[in-house]
Parts: C-alpha cells; sequence; structure tokens
C-alpha cells in the first residue's frame, strides 16, 4: 500500500471504505484530512453512484468533489471471488473498515461487524445504516430527506405555508461526523487496552440526537415548537427582517440586558423595556406578532448597513441574510486563508475549504480526488500482486 508521510495524527493508519453517497465518504474523507490512507472500494464500470450525481466541477459532482480528495480509489468486483479474495487482503493489513451498503448487505457478504472481528481481531468495523442493524426498521432503506421527515424534523423547517427540507443533507452529515467520532473512540481504545470495538451509526438515531430540544419542549410544554421561517421557536425576538434596502438582517437577544440595548439604542423606544407585554423572554414569545411589527417598522427606516451598524452599536449579535455568493466572498474566509487548490478527475483545480478544526503544527492533507478506480494497480502491486496477476484480474473482470 502507499506510503504516507508520518507527519499527521492518523498517518499509519489504514482506512478501506466500501462507501457511496454522503454519511461514510464524509466520515472517510476527515480521517484522510488527518493523514490516514483511506482505500475507497468502487463498482468497476463507474464507482460510486454519487459521481453522477451533478456534472457542475468542470464535469465532476459538486457532492463528490466534497467529500472524496485524498483517498485513493480501487474497483472491485466483490461477486467475484477474485474480487473478493483482494478485499480480504486489503481487510487483513487495514486498521478500520466503514460500509454503509443497503440493508443487510455486508452481513449477506460476511462483512458483519461479528464476522469481521472474528477473522481480523484487531480491525475496527464501523457500519452505517439507514434505522440500526437490528429493530423493526432495520431492513429499510434510508436516504436524508426521509430521515428529515421521520425524525421530524421537517416539521419544523419551513413556515406557515408548508415545511421545508433543510437545504444540506444533514442526517448524511450527522451520521457521518458520528461514526468519524465513533472511529476516532475505536482507535483510542485500541491503542489504550488492545480491545478493537465495532462502531454502528445510523442516520436516524444520528439526526434523532440534534432533535432532543424539541423533544423535550414537546414532551413537556405539550406542543411542539410553531413552524415559523427564520425566527426562532422559543426566542424572541430572534429572527430575520428586511431593510429598507431589500436585504434581510437577522438578529437575536438573548438576554435582558440586550433586550433593554435595543429598545433603547436601536428602536428608540425604552418605554418598551418594561411594558408587561414583552418585559420577559416568555412575554415576548407570546407577543411576537406585536413585537416584529415593532421591530420591522423601525427596520424599514433603516437601510442593512445602516442596521447593523446600529445592532453592532448596541452590543447585539446581527448577520446579514447570504446567499451563496455572498458565503463564497465572506471576509472571514479569505482573511483566514481557509482556502486550498485541489485537483479532481480531468485535471481541474479547484478551490477546497480547509477542515474546520485547525490542529497546532499539523496541516491537513488536501490532495486530488481519485478518478474511479485510479489507484487499483498501484495499490494491488502493494498487496502482493504482480503485473502477471493484475492482468489476469483484469482479464476476469474483477478489478
Amino acid at each position: 500500500m502507499t506510503e504516507l508521510p508520518r507527519t499527521l495524527p492518523l498517518a499509519g493508519i489504514t482506512v478501506i471504505s466500501i462507501e457511496q453517497a454522503v454519511a461514510a465518504p464524509f466520515a472517510t474523507r476527515q480521517l484522510a484530512d488527518l493523514g490516514a490512507q483511506v482505500i475507497k472500494v468502487e463498482r468497476p464500470g463507474g464507482g460510486d453512484f454519487a459521481r453522477r450525481y451533478d456534472t457542475t466541477v468542470h464535469g465532476q459532482s459538486s457532492y463528490f468533489v466534497w467529500l472524496n480528495r485524498s483517498k485513493e480509489s480501487i474497483t472491485l468486483d466483490l461477486k467475484a471471488d477474485a474480487g473478493r479474495r483482494v478485499l480480504e487482503r486489503l481487510l487483513a493489513g487495514a486498521d478500520v473498515f466503514v460500509q454503509n451498503l443497503a440493508p443487510n448487505a455486508a452481513a449477506r457478504m460476511g462483512l458483519g461487524a461479528e464476522a469481521l472481528t472474528e477473522r481480523f481481531p484487531s480491525l475496527i468495523p464501523c457500519s452505517i445504516s439507514g434505522y440500526g442493524s437490528s429493530g423493526p426498521w432495520a431492513d429499510r432503506k434510508a436516504y436524508d430527506l426521509l430521515v428529515q421527515c421521520q425524525t421530524g424534523l421537517v416539521s419544523l423547517t419551513g413556515n406557515e405555508h408548508g415545511g421545508a427540507r433543510v437545504g444540506v443533507s444533514i442526517a448524511d452529515i450527522a451520521a457521518g461526523m458520528y461514526a468519524y467520532s465513533g472511529i476516532l473512540t475505536a482507535l483510542f481504545t485500541r491503542a489504550t487496552t488492545g480491545v478493537a470495538r465495532a462502531v454502528e451509526v445510523s442516520l436516524f438515531e444520528a439526526l434523532a440526537e440534534w432533535m432532543n430540544q424539541p423533544a423535550y419542549y414537546t414532551r413537556y410544554g405539550g406542543t411542539q415548537p410553531p413552524r415559523i421561517g427564520t425566527q426562532h421557536a422559543t426566542i424572541a425576538p430572534y429572527g430575520a427582517y428586511p431593510a429598507a434596502d431589500g436585504k434581510d438582517v437577522l438578529f437575536s437577544i438573548q438576554n435582558e440586558r440586550e433586550w433593554a440595548a435595543l429598545c433603547e439604542q436601536f428602536l428608540g423606544q425604552p418605554g418598551l423595556v418594561t411594558d408587561p407585554r414583552f418585559a420577559t423572554g416568555s412575554a415576548r414569545v407570546a407577543h411576537r406578532e406585536e413585537l416584529n411589527a415593532i421591530v420591522a417598522e423601525r427596520f424599514g427606516e433603516l437601510d442593512s448597513h445602516e442596521v447593523t451598524k446600529l445592532l453592532d452599536a448596541a452590543g447585539i449579535a446581527n448577520a446579514g441574510v447570504n446567499d451563496m455568493k455572498e458565503f463564497l466572498a465572506h471576509p472571514v474566509l479569505s482573511g483566514r486563508d481557509r482556502w486550498r487548490d485541489v485537483r479532481i478527475p480531468g485535471g481541474a483545480v479547484v478551490s477546497a475549504l480547509l477542515p474546520p478544526v485547525d490542529l497546532a503544527g499539523a496541516a491537513p492533507r488536501m490532495d486530488a480526488v481519485p478518478a474511479a478506480g485510479e489507484h487499483t494497480d498501484t495499490i494491488l502491486a502493494g498487496l502482493g500482486y504482480s503485473p502477471a496477476d493484475i492482468d489476469g484480474l483484469k482479464d476476469e473482470r474483477a478489478v
């Protein structure tokens, strides 16, 4: 297998991943960022189907470019005996195995956690599923928006006209993050105890964790938080309002000191501080419509720059509601030097954001996004296959 410089925290760790879509690739890309060798096992004749989600990044998928830098790609037909033998050799030298195959597919192939632990005691298996490997929904397929619906998230998003999907694949991202942290925990446990523990994460339970606050609110309050667009369901005023120039500015009142500052320095109505309708957080939520009318009237007298300047002077957190072009040009990203060049299949170079965690003394890997099967020959040679052996595997269409 390819030798990597031992300068990053996970250098020397090898991860084999039978992955597709978002959740598993997101987990393994973060391991690659930290220096792990991530070998992505793809289907011959096309690879990960996320490669074809769109073609917007110089002919490549925006999802795939985001999730798969710094990995090596090998194509294997896992239905062929020869392909399975290659996988077994890969697993014999690996530290971590990740898969997000269809329900029960891994177990049918002998790649379930129990079977792998028996064959490879030091291997850490990680399974990412829709609803878990047991229970009444273990056999159901799950995609991001289905899980957003099942966890009640869509019942909270949107506005009075209806629900809305969260604009990114939040269930996949949540599951990928928990898989990543679970794998790091398992690696630490193995290093300190010698025991390799399996990791299991489901999209449903990952997003369910993030739904705890509205779940508590609903269970013990009797009603669920209302669907109110950019407003906060349980704090007021907290939301976006249009300024006179048409730009929305969102601000947040977190305590009574900020409420007084808003009334006195921004609204110019100090009497509102002790107005019984607004004197407490609960009262402001109960009289949200009246309060919103007062705030909206003041916003309508000012352009967005004036709004921001006055709110800043009052010590009240605020932000313009950016579109994607404004996000891409954000001064924090440029001012903190967060962009790096990454090469993608076909030779083009794209701008990629650095991982959000800065580790002192260790710059993350920002290597190329692989073409499907780009590293097949190199990986096979590293496993001890001769050129003739590799040609034979290709003749059999096992790779």
